[in-house]
């Protein structure tokens, strides 16, 4: 009698401390979420709040900021972000990031950052499927109003701005509560 109330008191035990563990796990790692600049990007937080935890996307963060763009990006959307990273801003001439956050340039900055929106949720699979069924490439219209041209080079996407840049997809299909985010590594331009 006296072992059977050990053991009963032994399983209680260890199964309260099991489970009394599972508190102990992140919420951040509760859901299913891929890392971004050394932070997770839960899919249920909008674009906003899941690109201001990323390291590698403050300068995207201070851009969006600037623009007076925080809340429409906080929006239900869904929209599809090509999100240039850190790395993607340093490649600009020197001074272009400074001189494009001073509020005197507001308006070209929200062109630039709008030509990188895409209206709905357009997944690396869907980006792939359009390229596939326009013969090898693909026309996408940007909430700007202008086009990026997407095609495949190898299993990376790329996307080609009214500029002529050529941007690589990096990162893709960063799940948000409000669409879909891709990493890209420069930063497009719009023709105007």
């Amino acid at each position: 009698m006296k072992n059977t109330v050990i053991a009963k008191t032994l399983a209680l035990a260890i199964g309260a401390s099991f489970i009394g563990s599972l508190s102990f796990v992140p919420a951040a790692y509760a859901e299913m979420s891929v890392m971004v600049g050394g932070a997770p990007m839960l899919p249920s937080k909008n674009v906003v709040e899941n690109a201001s935890k990323a390291k590698n996307l403050t300068t995207l963060v201070a851009a969006v900021k600037a623009a007076g763009l925080v809340d429409t990006l906080m929006g239900p959307g869904p929209f599809t972000v090509f999100a240039p990273d850190n790395n993607a801003f340093a490649k600009l001439p020197k001074g272009t990031v400074e001189t494009l956050l001073k509020p005197e340039n507001k308006a070209t900055l929200v062109a630039i950052l709008t030509y990188h929106v895409v209206p709905g949720k357009v997944t690396a699979a869907d980006l792939v499927g359009m390229i596939k069924d326009g013969g090898g490439q693909a026309s996408i219209k940007t909430v700007q109003g202008g086009t990026l041209i997407a095609k495949l080079r190898g299993k990376k996407v790329t996307l080609t701005d009214e500029k002529g840049g050529v941007v690589t997809v990096t990162q893709a299909d960063v799940m948000q509560s409000n669409g879909v985010a891709h990493v890209i590594n420069k930063v497009l331009l719009p023709a105007s």
